[in-house]
C-alpha cells in the first residue's frame, strides 16, 4: 500500500512486511516547512492505526542530509505571534504524534540532522544512523532557541549534553558523539550496512509481541503526558523570538548567502 502527500516536497508512506514506512523529503536539504510538518503528523496518526503495519519508520530521501531543519524561507515571512505561534507548533505537532503513537518509531538517519531535524531523531524510539549523521542545534544562532524540540533531546540525551548542543550553535557534533550521548543507538559506515542493519531489526521486532511493544512503549513515554500544552508554550516563545529584529536580521543573512551560493 502507498500513499503520496503531494507538495513542494513529498510525505510518502509504504508498508510492507508489517512495517510502515514514512519517508519525506524536501529539495531544500529536506527542510520542514508547515505543509510537511502537517503531513508528517498525518501519516503517523495514520499509520498508528494501520492494522496491516506493527512498527514505523521515519527517514527522509536522499543520502547526505536527514533533516536541514525549519524552512528559512517560511520563518523569513512570519510577520506576526498568530503565524510564529502555528508554524513552531508544526514542529510540536509532529514530536506529539510520535509521543502518542502506540507503536514503536524507528528512525533512520542517513545524513546531518539540524535543528528539528535533531528532534525528529530524539522524538522516535530508536535511532541508528551512519557516521555521516552529525547533529546541530543551530536555533540560537537564528535568534530563536531550540524551544520546541529541545524537550525531545533533553529526554533523549539529557540536560548536559542538550545544553551543550544548544549554545555552541554552529558546530556540528560527530555522529559517533550522539551515539555516546544515546541519541543513536547504532553508528554504520555506510547507508548499505545501515539498511542491512535495520532490516535485521525490523525482522526481529515483526516477529515479537505488538502488545508487548505497545505495553514498553507507553512506559517509554510515562512522566511526558504534558507536552501538549509544553511544547505549544515552546512554540509561543519561538514564534515571538522570530519577530525580533536579530532574528530577522539573522534569517535574511543566511538566505541571502544561499542564495548566493553555486548549488
Amino acid at each position: 500500500m502507498n500513499t503520496d502527500y503531494k507538495s513542494e516536497g513529498t510525505v510518502e508512506v509504504t508498508v510492507e512486511s508489517g512495517v510502515s514506512h514514512i519517508e519525506f523529503s524536501h529539495p531544500q536539504s529536506n527542510s520542514l516547512p508547515s505543509d510537511i510538518l502537517k503531513r508528517l503528523v498525518k501519516a503517523i496518526e495514520q499509520e498508528s492505526i494501520n492494522q496491516e503495519s506493527q512498527i514505523i519508520v521515519l527517514r527522509s530521501a536522499g543520502d547526505r542530509v536527514f533533516c536541514g531543519g525549519a524552512s528559512f524561507d517560511e520563518l523569513a515571512s512570519i510577520s506576526n505571534e498568530e503565524q510564529g505561534l502555528l508554524f513552531f507548533s508544526g514542529f510540536a505537532n509532529v514530536i506529539n504524534a510520535m509521543r502518542k503513537s502506540p507503536k514503536l518509531i524507528i528512525g533512520r538517519v542517513q545524513g546531518k540532522a539540524v535543528g528539528g531535524g535533531v528532534g525528529l531523531a530524539s522524538a522516535v524510539d530508536y535511532c541508528i544512523a551512519t557516521e555521516y549523521s552529525g547533529i546541530k542545534l543551530s536555533e540560537l544562532a537564528v535568534g530563536i532557541g531550540p524551544f520546541v524540540v529541545g524537550p525531545a533531546v533533553e529526554r533523549k540525551i539529557g540536560r548536559s549534553a542538550m545544553s551543550q548542543l544548544a549554545i555552541d550553535a554552529t558546530q556540528f557534533r560527530t555522529a559517533e558523539w550522539a551515539a555516546a550521548k544515546g541519541l543513536y543507538a547504532q553508528v554504520y559506515s555506510t547507508i548499505e550496512a545501515m539498511d542491512q542493519g535495520l532490516y535485521e531489526l525490523l525482522k526481529s521486532l515483526t516477529s515479537q509481541s505488538s502488545h508487548a511493544q505497545r505495553a514498553l512503549k507507553k512506559t517509554l513515554w510515562e512522566g511526558f503526558e504534558d507536552w501538549d500544552v509544553l511544547l505549544k508554550d515552546r512554540a509561543l516563545i519561538s514564534g515571538r523570538l522570530v519577530l525580533t529584529d536579530e532574528s530577522k536580521k539573522a534569517i535574511n543573512t543566511i538566505l541571502e548567502r544561499k542564495s548566493q551560493s553555486p548549488n
